[in-house]
């Protein structure tokens, strides 16, 4: 009895670490530790399409294609919907800003944060101190990058979101990516990025 609880902790640990250390992917459909997340694979979808859509309003001025919604305890209900604004002003910043001045602390806990792509460092910063519980990013930070290159306008670090939350003292739970959109949501970046 020992050797499997050990067995079961040691896997744990591994799982644990990849997702702390690994490149950060995460067949999230696959895994029991969703069980309890707010959302469900269909609003999973339905959410990343609608911060797609954001991120195209972004580009319509002329900023790049990053979009970010901030989702209801509930799963459904959309409480904010962002695109970039600057190099600073990214989407998951300024919905963590206004929703911290917005919303009680506990509540934020309950809410999902779903993103086009990865947060970055300083975006998920900004989540950890907003004390938004739950993310949902589609496409990973590294993979943008590939089609951003060394652009000013998007100096993209390797640091991915998970390893940020780890450093800090609250678990917050983060699906991504989302394989089955790559595609779809780096389109307006294949088209902005040329």
């Amino acid at each position: 009895m020992k050797k499997i609880a050990m067995t079961v902790s040691f896997a744990f640990l591994l799982l644990t670490l990849g997702a702390c250390v690994g490149n950060g992917s995460w067949n999230w459909k696959t895994s029991s530790d969703l069980e309890g997340f707010p959302l469900n694979h269909q609003q999973v979808i339905k959410h990343l399409r609608t911060a797609n859509e954001a991120a195209k309003e972004a580009m319509k001025s002329d900023h790049p294609p990053f979009g970010a919604v901030l989702v209801a305890p509930d799963g459904e209900t959309v409480l904010m919907k962002q695109g970039n604004v600057s190099l600073m002003d990214h989407a998951e910043t300024v919905i963590a800003r206004q929703a911290f001045v917005k919303y009680d602390p506990d509540y934020l806990w309950k809410c999902t944060l779903v993103t086009n792509v990865e947060p970055c460092a300083m975006c998920a910063g900004n989540i950890y101190w907003a004390n938004i519980g739950n993310v949902v990013y589609g496409v990973e930070e590294i993979t943008a990058k590939k089609l951003t290159g060394a652009d000013k306008r998007n100096p993209t670090m390797n640091l991915p979101c998970r390893t940020v939350f780890t450093a800090g003292q609250k678990p917050i739970r983060v699906v991504g990516p989302v394989p089955e959109l790559e595609d779809e949501l780096l389109a307006p970046h294949r088209a902005y990025w040329k």
